[in-house]
């Protein structure tokens, strides 16, 4: 890892697929937020951690796998909600597992208690944590986890 990342814990958070509609999809499952107001607490968050955060959202596959290649280089630690993505794309997680850095799944809703074809992560087994159920907090739980790993391991 290069030297300007051994002070400030750098965190690559990213949203999946139709993560950008949150405010109009099911507010049981996702909550009553947006993208912006859920990307300002996860920002807020880091902040009180002392983490620097960089948040991105695709509805691309490909968009998300050259961000997980990119974010070995980049930063600490990645957050990733890879949202319809988790319960069949390999090739995400052939991404994630490429990555020396740990990885965090996280879903706003409770995946275990949904239709039967989301309760598969195909991703869940290669990253250190997952977190789910509790909308936002899943996000800022899995800050925390990172927060205390990676000072743990400094």
């Amino acid at each position: 890892m290069s030297k300007e990342l051994n002070n400030i814990k750098k965190i690559c958070v990213i949203h999946g697929p139709n993560l950008n509609m949150l405010g109009h999809r099911d507010k049981e499952q996702y909550g009553n937020l947006t993208l912006d107001k859920l990307n300002k607490k996860i920002r807020m968050f880091a902040t009180e951690l002392g983490l620097e955060i960089s948040i991105y959202q695709f509805n691309s596959e490909e968009k998300i796998i050259k961000t997980l290649h990119r974010s070995r280089k980049l930063y600490h630690a990645v957050i990733i909600n890879p949202a319809a993505f988790t319960h069949y794309s390999y090739a995400i997680r052939d991404a994630i597992e490429l990555l020396t850095i740990p990885v965090v799944e996280v879903h706003l809703s409770n995946i275990y208690e949904r239709e039967d074809f989301r309760q598969t992560s195909v991703t869940k087994e290669v990253c250190v944590k997952q977190f789910y159920g509790k909308k936002e907090n899943s996000y800022t739980d899995a800050l925390k986890f990172l927060h205390d790993l990676l000072n743990k391991s400094s």
